[in-house]
Order: C-alpha cells, then structure tokens, then sequence
C-alpha cells in the first residue's frame, strides 16, 4: 500500500494536490481520482480566477480516463468533479 507522505491538504478525508494548471483529488489506493485541468481564467478585479475546467476521472492502475467533462468555474467543475469520483468508486 502506497502512503503519502508530507503534508497535504485534505478534503472530505482524502488529499488535495494543485500543482500548475492541474488540480488532484483522491486516494491513489483507490480505483480513481479526481483531476480538474484549468484551461482558461478570467480576471476578477486584481486576481486570476479559474474559469473553464476540464474536469477527469482517471484509473490510478493506467491513468485512462473513464469519465470527462467540463465546467465553467472551479467551484461547480469540483463539485460535479466529487460526484462522479464517488460514483465511479461505488460502481467500480
């Protein structure tokens, strides 16, 4: 079993990882994670706010996509993003 290792920042129990324009969310243990791609943002007074978001849930086995999408904003993208991760993993 794989362990992370540092810290991280945690969200309903497992890690949240941003590195760049990409975003990770899940258990590696698990069948899939979550990963949100900021395609493109938009300025909002003095600051850069995600605005379309590629949302993805991969298999952890062979990073293969099983389920894509995309939305405008970060915080509807996670939202759906979470829903179809814990389905995919109820089903899987």
């Amino acid at each position: 079993m794989n362990t992370l290792t540092g810290k991280y920042l945690m969200y309903r129990g497992k890690p949240l990882v941003r590195e760049g324009q990409q975003i990770c969310w899940g258990d590696m243990n698990d069948k899939y994670v979550l990963v949100l791609g900021i395609m493109s943002t938009k300025k909002v007074k003095d600051k850069e706010l995600p605005d379309q978001v590629l949302i993805q849930i991969q298999s952890t086995e062979d990073g293969k996509v099983v389920k894509v999408g995309s939305k405008n904003g970060l915080y509807e993208a996670f939202e759906y993003g979470v829903i179809w991760l814990e389905t995919e993993l109820k089903n899987g």
